[in-house]
């Protein structure tokens, strides 16, 4: 996510590198940078102009702190007024009132709205503990209904039996009335979209609105954050014409520039609520400007990390594997049942990135993919083991190790390089729960490999004063096991 935004930014916040203090001369430099990177990203131009400014001003106003390096107060200066730009604070849909609160999902074709509409109601079942009728109402499409169907049956969620031979706004109000008896707390409205912008679409929706405006529903448009600017244009026209009360990205995974996200709530006024960062029904985020300023600058989204781990990982498995561990037993059974988590949390790459400093890191180790197929590859040869081999793989000789390789379809070779890899994280983890008994912190001085720890590619958190360094060790980020 914004990959490249966040590469050009580390390298405008060199110019003030080793200054000893802000001044107009040794910004400008560094402003030039931003400028260019922002433009690049397809940041509307009026955006950038009042952003700079904005910049400039705070930035020659500011008293250095003592102790605080002046590159370290730019960038706190540019992560304050990058959460401005896209909002300052998360305004998530009003749940607060008495239901059946009505959600109407609009925008273009190929955004995702459909989508977007079972990740929410999965949202709104597992998180808000709230009731969620979802509505087919797309006229116009009628594999659309047949999708959300099948959508809310996979997130098991209720649906209404819409009859699209009726308008969209009567389909509406006749849901609504099903959802009230029903006593569900949220209707989603799924509606048409267009290819493109026009009169009949913007006609059918404002009917859709005037026909359940009594409920004052939450309009939330869904915008393709790869499309930039024109994503932008679309949500003004929406606006203008229906009054939104919010917007959601969808991929945003994608999005490797970030200009809809960076403009989007500047140009129309209008909040992001949502942003969808995957294909899987769970990959559907809040969205914190401030949060994500800090990832687009290479600091970090830690609050977002422990949200992500709060809600997949089991707390008494965590506990249980951490007691085995201190008494230095850590099996094969574990080590799969870690990968089950971290593949739960998302990609390595964007785990990684919620990591203070380790988007630097991340460019010079390059693509993660090799590392996730081997954890793929892995899981196959663990899935081949008996149940005796994964809580003591000491048992695994010869005969063992032809069965597991015939069974998982992999060389012998292979079998044997995990085992003797495992063997190494063994150590590993003994080593690591001797250092937290000592006071140490685990993964840090004497790792190399692991993220801060003797890897001389880890980048060092914006502020810290310390240039990156080049190109680390070769092999992935976790202690060469990869």
């Amino acid at each position: 996510m914004f990959d490249t935004l966040s590469e050009k930014f580390s390298d405008a916040f060199k110019h003030l590198q080793g200054k000893g203090k802000i001044s107009e001369s040794n910004i400008e430099d560094a402003l030039k940078d931003v400028r260019t990177a922002l433009l690049e990203a397809d940041v509307n131009f009026k955006v950038v102009k009042a952003f700079i400014g904005a910049v400039k001003e705070k930035a020659l106003g500011e008293k250095v702190i003592t102790g605080v390096n002046p590159d370290e107060q730019f960038i706190k200066i540019v992560h304050d007024e990058l959460a401005s730009v896209m909002g300052n604070a998360n305004e998530e849909v009003d749940l607060e009132r008495v239901g059946p609160i009505p959600v109407l999902v609009v925008g273009l074709n190929g955004q995702g709205k459909t989508t977007f509409t079972g990740k929410l109601s999965k949202h709104l079942i597992g998180k808000k503990n709230k009731s969620v009728l979802v509505v087919p109402a797309d006229t116009f499409r009628p594999a659309a209904k047949d999708q959300l169907i099948t959508l809310s049956k996979q997130v098991g969620v209720d649906y209404f039996d819409s009859d699209l031979s009726k308008h969209p706004g009567d389909i509406a109000k006749e849901a609504l009335a099903y959802a009230k008896e029903q006593g569900k707390d949220v209707v989603i409205i799924d509606t048409a979209g267009r290819l493109h912008v026009d009169d009949e679409l913007m006609g059918q929706l404002k009917e859709v609105g005037e026909a359940i405006k009594s409920h004052n529903p939450e309009i939330l448009m869904v915008a393709d954050a790869m499309t930039g600017q024109e994503a932008v244009n679309v949500a003004k026209t929406f606006h203008d014409a229906l009054g939104l009360t919010g917007i959601v990205l969808s991929k945003m995974d994608s999005d490797a520039k970030g200009g809809a996200a960076l403009s989007i709530r500047h140009v129309t006024g209008v909040p992001i609520k949502y942003i969808s960062t995957g294909e899987k029904m769970g990959d559907l985020e809040l969205f914190h400007p401030d949060r994500l300023a800090g990832r687009i600058l290479d600091m970090g989204d830690v609050v977002s990390l422990v949200e992500k781990a709060e809600e997949h990982i089991d707390e008494k498995e965590a506990e249980r594997m951490m007691k085995n561990m201190e008494k230095g037993k850590f099996t094969v059974d574990d080590f799969m049942k870690q990968m089950d988590m971290i593949n739960n949390l998302g990609s390595m790459g964007s785990i990684l990135k919620m990591i203070p400093g380790m988007g630097g890191a991340l460019r010079d180790i390059g693509d993660l993919s090799p590392a996730e197929d081997e954890m793929k590859r892995m899981k196959v040869i663990i899935n081949s083991m008996t149940k005796q081999e994964r809580q003591d793989y000491k048992v695994i000789k010869e005969s063992r190790i032809k069965r597991i390789a015939t069974g998982s379809g992999n060389t012998e070779s292979s079998v044997k390089d995990f085992i003797a890899k495992f063997r190494q994280m063994e150590k590993m983890m003994g080593g690591m729960m001797q250092m937290m008994k000592g006071g140490g912190m685990p993964g840090m001085p004497g790792m190399p490999g692991m993220p801060g720890g003797g890897n001389p590619g880890f980048r060092q958190q914006p502020g810290t004063g310390k240039k990156p360094k080049k190109k680390g060790k070769k092999g992935g980020p976790w202690g060469g096991f990869f």
